[in-house]
Formats: structure tokens, C-alpha cells, sequence
């Protein structure tokens, strides 16, 4: 097909037209918004064997098999797995031969104008690429941003259009396949905020560095890796649970990241009366943490930081969110609990350059209401100045029309001095064993713990 983007009508054309596929369309929730499109154009008995949607619960349990949430992965799962087996059971022997096979399904729940919610839903497809080749698989998360069922309506019927379209004509170049997902749609209306890219057809496909090109491309603001290294949703692990955040470049992470964290996540428990089954703690890099200047983001330095961070049990978050009223925002907005972040006094200094608000009509104000507000709290790690002296959220100075707005946030609690940090950690600085690391200066091994000075000499990596 050509590179030109095509409208969401050529797109349904082109696919019943091209008669070398032939599927089921199951959507719950949303209304048949994507098979609409199909029926719409004309020639959709090329390409479309049933479409169907159950909407009631009972209905949907007795086709599907009872399920905890019907807006979940788990369900379109059954969704797709369902269909695309009944269609190779009747259809195998007669169209086996000359058609390729797929089943598509959603799940879709939309704006709440009672809740003023925003509506989310998962969308998934089965497809063989070939006639009689084994199925691959695309499963996605979508976060809606319309403020009415129509909106929500219409982007999940043009969404499914595009994965649809993609499965069959991009699924040679998934990264295209990926961007393709947003033709004909804005970020206004909505964000895929959790892929996976699973089957024989995507067998080179790394799905961090799919989740990573979701942020990097804006198609969401944040993904997230479990210690297992598994791609996970956001929302549902931040859900009603208190959050500790580390935020660094961790290249490597050193000794002094560990103590930061560990202290930090004593005084949070101390504080909040949460055990650590209550309490989410993440260590998280920002797409600027990422960025080697004019070579971009390097993919093999990203992949090496995340699997030494899931090594060491870490759950990982990628963002776009350089501001931290911008994050603060993210978080409070998926849970009620108390939010943590841990920085140093240099980031500290960050926090209150006031160029950093200059597009907010308040300025550094309207920032730090943002920011500081619910149960939020900063624990921030002393530093050695060149001189040797220790500078720490006591002695600190920031510029002299600002002190006042400082010591309101020290006075109530909002800055805390993590004092039980081991000093000797504070000499360690990650440039600096980067830089031994890369000059084969055995010293570094002293900096880092003994897990990740493994992992970098067995895998030569950041070298």
C-alpha cells in the first residue's frame, strides 16, 4: 500500500476490497462502532464472516465465560480467542486456503455523565498474516478523553479501523503499525497508554521499546515495567495505593540511589502507618533522562537501565513529565493515598527555577499548588558541596523573594531531610562511574551494589 495516511473510509475500503481476509467483529460497550465502518463503505462480504455484541452481563458470560471486569484485558482475551476458534472450526476447511483469518474485539466503557468520568476501554485482535500461518496477536489500552458518549463512539470505531487495517498491510513494520494507530484521531481525544505485541509475526519485537515509543511519540505520558519486566498498566497498579517515587537517570543506579530509596521508603511507612503491600514504590526516568543529546534515545542504553532496575526488584515508569506538578498531577489523579517523591538538593534547586512555569498564568504559585497539595511530600537527600560541607533542606539557599514560599513548604511538613543517609554515599556520583565503567577503572565495582557490577561486567554493558 502507499505511504500516503488514508481516511478512516479508504482505510474500510481498501480492507473489504482486498479479499484475502475474512473475520468476526465482537464489541462490547461502545456500540458496533468499528464494524459500522466495515458495513458502511460497501463490500463487507469480502471481508466481515459475523459481527456481534453482548451486551448484557448474563449474555456476555454465557458466550464468554464469567470474568471479575468486563472492561479488562482478560476479557477481550476471551473475546478474541472465542470467535477466532469458532471461525477456524467452520470455516478452516472451506476458506482456509485462499483467506487469512482474523478476530477482532473491544471492550469499551465511555464517558459517565453521572460519575464525570472518562471512559477507557482494551482492544485486541487475532490474525493470521497469511493464509494457514500460525496467529499473532495485538492487545492495547486506551484512555478516552471525550466529555460525551458520541466522542468516545466515534474514536473507537476510527481506532479499530486503524489495528484492524494495520494488522493486514503494517504487520512487517510494527512501529508504523504502532504510529498508524492515531491516523485520523488527535491526542485531544484519547491515549494508548499499554500495548503488547505478541506471535510469530512480531517475534523481533521488544514491547518496552513499543511501550517507550508511546511516550516518545505522545501517544501516551507514561508506561510502566514491573520488576518481571512485564509491560502493566498504570492505573491499575497505582490504584488506591500510597506512591514512592525515585526520579533519576539511573545510569547505573549506584550505591546512593539504593540508600536514597531505602531510607525514603522507611520514613514514608513510619509516617503513613502502610505496610509495603500498601505502597508502590517506583523508580522512574523521564524521556530527558533518556536523550543522548543529538544521537536521541539511545534503545540499547534504555533497555540495559530498565533490566538493571527490574534485576534489582524495581518497578519502572517512563515519562514525558519533566515538571513535577506535572507528575504529582498523574499520580493524585489515580489514587487518593499519600504520594512520595525522593530527589537531591541539586534537583531541589530545579524545582524552584521559576523559568520552569513561565507558561503557567501563576507562575512558580500556580506550580506549587499543584504540586503540593493532598497528602504530598518531598524527602530530598543532602549534598557535599565542593568544599566539602554538607547542604541540606536547612541551610539551602534559594533566591530571596522565594525564601518565604520555602520555609511555608518546610514548616508544614511538605520538604523532609532524608538525615539517615550514609554519608559516604554522597561522594558517589553516576558520572562518574559511568565514565570509569567505560575506561575499564576497576574502582567503580565499590560504587554500585555487587548485582549490578555483575550485570554490567557479564553483559559488557554501558560500554
Amino acid at each position: 500500500m502507499s505511504d500516503e495516511t488514508l481516511d478512516t473510509h479508504q482505510k474500510a475500503l481498501a480492507y473489504n476490497m482486498e479479499r484475502s481476509t475474512y473475520g468476526t467483529i465482537a464489541e462490547i460497550g461502545a456500540g458496533q462502532e468499528t464494524v459500522r465502518w466495515f458495513f458502511r463503505v460497501g463490500g463487507a462480504a469480502g471481508s466481515i464472516a459475523k459481527s456481534m455484541s453482548a451486551y448484557d452481563m448474563q449474555f456476555s458470560d454465557a458466550i464468554y465465560g464469567e470474568v471479575d471486569r468486563y472492561v479488562s484485558r482478560e476479557r477481550v482475551h476471551d473475546m478474541i480467542k472465542k470467535e477466532y476458534d469458532i471461525l477456524i472450526q467452520r470455516l478452516d476447511d472451506s476458506r482456509g486456503k485462499e483467506c487469512a483469518f482474523f478476530s477482532f474485539a473491544n471492550t469499551v466503557t465511555t464517558y459517565n455523565y453521572t460519575k464525570k468520568s472518562m471512559g477507557h476501554g482494551w482492544l485486541g485482535i487475532r490474525f493470521q498474516p497469511h493464509p494457514g500461518e500460525e496467529f499473532s496477536e495485538i492487545h492495547l489500552h486506551v484512555s478516552l478523553k471525550g466529555t460525551s458518549n458520541y466522542q468516545d463512539q466515534e474514536t473507537i470505531g476510527i481506532l479499530g479501523v486503524n489495528l484492524i487495517y494495520g494488522t493486514r498491510f503494517l504487520n512487517q513494520t510494527p512501529l508504523k503499525l504502532l504510529l498508524s494507530l492515531m491516523d485520523n484521531l488527535s491526542r485531544e481525544r484519547l491515549e494508548i497508554d499499554n500495548i503488547d505485541f505478541s506471535g510469530p509475526a512480531f517475534s523481533e519485537v521488544d514491547n518496552r521499546i513499543m511501550a517507550l515509543k508511546l511516550v516518545q511519540h505522545g501517544l501516551t505520558h507514561t508506561t510502566m515495567f514491573q520488576a518481571d519486566g512485564k509491560l502493566v498498566l498504570p492505573a491499575e497498579v497505582l490504584y488506591k495505593k500510597a506512591v514512592l517515587v525515585e526520579r533519576s537517570r539511573f545510569r547505573p543506579p549506584t550505591h546512593l540511589n539504593i540508600d536514597m530509596l531505602n531510607c525514603a521508603l522507611k520514613a514514608f511507612k513510619q509516617e503513613t502507618n502502610l505496610n509495603d503491600e500498601n505502597i508502590v514504590v517506583i523508580s522512574e526516568m523521564t524521556l530527558p533522562d533518556l536523550d543522548n543529546g543529538d544521537a536521541g534515545i539511545n534503545i540499547e542504553d534504555f533497555l540495559q537501565r530498565v533490566d538493571i532496575l527490574c534485576a534489582l526488584g524495581k518497578n519502572v515508569m517512563i515519562s514525558s513529565y519533566v515538571e513535577f506538578y506535572k507528575l504529582s498531577q498523574y499520580l493524585f489523579k489515580r489514587t487518593q493515598s499519600p504520594v512520595a517523591v525522593i530527589l537531591g538538593i541539586p534537583t531541589l534547586y530545579e524545582v524552584f527555577k521559576e523559568a520552569y512555569y513561565k507558561k503557567l498564568d501563576g507562575g512558580i504559585l500556580e506550580a506549587f499548588g499543584k504540586l503540593f497539595r493532598h497528602d504530598m511530600r518531598m524527602y530530598v537527600c543532602p549534598t557535599l558541596d565542593k568544599n566539602g560541607k554538607l547542604i541540606t533542606i536547612d541551610n539551602i539557599q534559594v533566591k530571596k523573594h522565594l525564601r518565604h514560599l520555602y520555609h511555608h513548604l518546610l514548616e508544614n511538613g511538605y520538604l523532609r531531610n532524608l538525615d539517615t543517609i550514609n554519608q559516604k554515599h554522597l561522594l558517589i556520583h553516576a558520572e562518574d562511574v559511568l565514565e570509569n565503567i567505560r575506561h575499564h577503572e576497576n574502582n567503580w565495582e565499590t560504587m554500585v551494589p555487587q548485582k549490578v557490577a555483575d550485570m554490567i561486567n557479564e553483559r559488557n554493558l554501558f560500554r
